[in-house]
Protein backbone atom coordinates (compact mmCIF):
# COMPACT_ATOMS: atom_id res chain seq x y z
CA UNK A 1 0.00 0.00 0.00
CA UNK A 2 1.14 3.61 -0.88
CA UNK A 3 1.17 6.10 1.86
CA UNK A 4 0.78 9.50 -0.33
CA UNK A 5 2.23 11.50 3.26
CA UNK A 6 5.00 9.88 2.73
CA UNK A 7 5.86 10.08 -0.20
CA UNK A 8 4.60 14.02 -0.10
CA UNK A 9 7.62 14.45 2.19
CA UNK A 10 10.17 12.65 0.25
CA UNK A 11 9.47 14.54 -3.01
CA UNK A 12 9.54 17.65 -0.60
CA UNK A 13 12.43 16.78 0.71
CA UNK A 14 14.32 15.68 -2.59
CA UNK A 15 12.91 17.43 -5.61
CA UNK A 16 14.96 20.34 -5.72
CA UNK A 17 18.46 18.28 -5.40
CA UNK A 18 16.66 15.64 -8.11
CA UNK A 19 15.99 18.86 -10.52
CA UNK A 20 20.13 19.86 -9.97
CA UNK A 21 21.09 16.06 -10.74
CA UNK A 22 18.67 15.86 -13.66
CA UNK A 23 19.96 19.39 -15.05
CA UNK A 24 23.97 18.08 -14.63
CA UNK A 25 23.06 15.02 -16.05
CA UNK A 26 21.01 16.16 -19.05
CA UNK A 27 22.82 19.53 -19.46
CA UNK A 28 19.06 21.15 -20.29
CA UNK A 29 16.06 22.74 -17.72
CA UNK A 30 13.27 21.47 -19.85
CA UNK A 31 14.62 17.85 -19.73
CA UNK A 32 15.43 17.84 -16.28
CA UNK A 33 12.44 18.54 -15.64
CA UNK A 34 10.90 16.07 -17.90
CA UNK A 35 13.29 13.06 -16.58
CA UNK A 36 12.61 14.00 -12.88
CA UNK A 37 9.42 14.00 -13.16
CA UNK A 38 9.31 10.89 -14.99
CA UNK A 39 11.90 9.57 -12.47
CA UNK A 40 9.06 10.57 -9.45
CA UNK A 41 6.16 8.78 -11.16
CA UNK A 42 7.94 5.52 -11.11
CA UNK A 43 8.96 6.10 -7.52
CA UNK A 44 5.40 6.94 -6.41
CA UNK A 45 4.46 3.51 -8.60
CA UNK A 46 7.18 1.37 -6.94
CA UNK A 47 6.55 3.75 -3.46
CA UNK A 48 5.19 0.49 -1.21
CA UNK A 49 8.34 -0.82 -2.26
CA UNK A 50 10.62 2.00 -2.07
CA UNK A 51 9.80 3.49 1.14
CA UNK A 52 11.66 0.61 2.86
CA UNK A 53 14.85 0.37 0.57
CA UNK A 54 17.81 1.50 2.22
CA UNK A 55 18.50 4.85 -0.19
CA UNK A 56 15.83 5.84 -1.88
CA UNK A 57 17.02 8.70 -3.19
CA UNK A 58 19.80 6.72 -4.60
CA UNK A 59 17.17 4.73 -6.72
CA UNK A 60 15.85 8.22 -7.81
CA UNK A 61 19.18 9.23 -8.70
CA UNK A 62 20.37 5.92 -10.54
CA UNK A 63 16.54 6.02 -12.80
CA UNK A 64 16.82 10.12 -13.35
CA UNK A 65 20.92 9.02 -15.22
CA UNK A 66 18.88 5.57 -17.02
CA UNK A 67 16.10 7.69 -18.22
CA UNK A 68 18.69 10.31 -19.50
CA UNK A 69 20.78 7.57 -21.03
CA UNK A 70 17.85 6.40 -22.53
CA UNK A 71 16.96 9.36 -23.91
CA UNK A 72 20.25 10.28 -25.28
CA UNK A 73 20.95 7.32 -26.89
CA UNK A 74 17.39 7.31 -28.70
CA UNK A 75 18.66 10.96 -30.05
CA UNK A 76 21.96 9.59 -30.94
CA UNK A 77 20.52 7.04 -33.03
CA UNK A 78 17.95 9.84 -34.47
CA UNK A 79 21.03 12.12 -35.40
CA UNK A 80 22.54 9.43 -37.23
CA UNK A 81 19.68 8.69 -39.41
CA UNK A 82 18.86 11.97 -40.16
CA UNK A 83 22.41 12.41 -41.09
CA UNK A 84 22.28 9.05 -43.39
CA UNK A 85 18.99 10.62 -45.17
CA UNK A 86 19.90 14.25 -45.52
CA UNK A 87 18.54 17.41 -44.72
CA UNK A 88 14.56 17.50 -45.26
CA UNK A 89 13.06 19.71 -47.59
CA UNK A 90 12.61 23.24 -47.17
CA UNK A 91 9.03 23.72 -46.58
CA UNK A 92 7.55 27.21 -48.08
CA UNK A 93 5.21 29.12 -46.17
CA UNK A 94 1.33 28.64 -46.45
CA UNK A 95 -0.28 30.77 -49.20
CA UNK A 96 -3.18 32.92 -47.89
CA UNK A 97 -5.65 30.67 -49.48
CA UNK A 98 -4.42 27.91 -46.68
CA UNK A 99 -4.12 30.28 -44.07
CA UNK A 100 -7.90 31.53 -44.83
CA UNK A 101 -8.97 27.47 -45.05
CA UNK A 102 -7.60 27.31 -41.86
CA UNK A 103 -8.90 29.51 -39.79
CA UNK A 104 -12.70 28.96 -41.46
CA UNK A 105 -12.33 25.02 -40.34
CA UNK A 106 -10.81 26.06 -37.05
CA UNK A 107 -14.51 27.57 -36.58
CA UNK A 108 -16.49 24.74 -37.07
CA UNK A 109 -17.76 21.82 -34.61
CA UNK A 110 -14.93 18.79 -34.14
CA UNK A 111 -17.36 16.62 -36.08
CA UNK A 112 -17.96 18.47 -38.57
CA UNK A 113 -13.94 19.15 -39.51
CA UNK A 114 -13.33 16.07 -38.84
CA UNK A 115 -16.04 14.61 -41.83
CA UNK A 116 -14.47 17.41 -44.02
CA UNK A 117 -10.92 16.59 -43.68
CA UNK A 118 -11.89 12.31 -44.01
CA UNK A 119 -14.10 13.08 -47.23
CA UNK A 120 -11.72 15.97 -48.90
CA UNK A 121 -8.50 15.03 -47.69
CA UNK A 122 -8.12 10.59 -47.44
CA UNK A 123 -11.02 10.68 -49.91
CA UNK A 124 -13.34 8.47 -48.24
CA UNK A 125 -16.78 7.31 -48.87
CA UNK A 126 -19.77 8.53 -46.19
CA UNK A 127 -19.96 4.89 -45.51
CA UNK A 128 -16.34 4.05 -44.52
CA UNK A 129 -16.09 7.84 -42.86
CA UNK A 130 -19.70 6.69 -40.34
CA UNK A 131 -17.20 3.00 -39.90
CA UNK A 132 -14.65 5.68 -38.85
CA UNK A 133 -16.58 7.38 -36.45
CA UNK A 134 -18.86 4.95 -35.44
CA UNK A 135 -22.31 7.02 -36.61
CA UNK A 136 -25.05 6.48 -38.72
CA UNK A 137 -24.22 7.37 -42.69
CA UNK A 138 -27.29 10.08 -42.40
CA UNK A 139 -25.51 11.50 -39.39
CA UNK A 140 -21.89 11.59 -41.51
CA UNK A 141 -24.19 13.44 -44.43
CA UNK A 142 -25.00 15.86 -42.50
CA UNK A 143 -22.13 16.83 -41.52
CA UNK A 144 -20.64 17.25 -45.02
CA UNK A 145 -23.49 19.22 -45.93
CA UNK A 146 -23.52 21.70 -42.41
CA UNK A 147 -19.49 21.88 -42.70
CA UNK A 148 -19.79 22.76 -46.61
CA UNK A 149 -22.32 25.13 -45.61
CA UNK A 150 -20.95 26.93 -42.87
CA UNK A 151 -17.34 27.15 -44.96
CA UNK A 152 -19.01 28.62 -47.76
CA UNK A 153 -21.00 31.52 -45.42
CA UNK A 154 -16.64 31.82 -43.33
CA UNK A 155 -15.33 32.22 -46.81
CA UNK A 156 -17.77 34.39 -48.98
CA UNK A 157 -14.91 35.70 -51.16
CA UNK A 158 -13.59 32.75 -51.82
CA UNK A 159 -13.91 30.25 -54.47
CA UNK A 160 -13.27 26.95 -53.42
CA UNK A 161 -12.33 24.01 -55.19
CA UNK A 162 -14.22 21.81 -52.75
CA UNK A 163 -15.97 20.15 -55.31
CA UNK A 164 -19.18 18.70 -54.49
CA UNK A 165 -18.71 15.17 -53.89
CA UNK A 166 -21.50 12.56 -54.32
CA UNK A 167 -22.29 11.75 -50.43
CA UNK A 168 -24.60 9.62 -51.47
Amino acid sequence: MRDAHSFDEFYRSTSRRMLRYGYAVAGDYTEAQDLVQEAFARAWRQWGKLVNHPAPEAWLRLVVARLATDRWRRLHGLRGVLSRSGAPASVSAPNEDSVLLVNALRQLPAAQRQALALHYLFDMSVAEIARETGVPTGTVKSWLSRGRSRLAALLPDYSPELEAHDVA
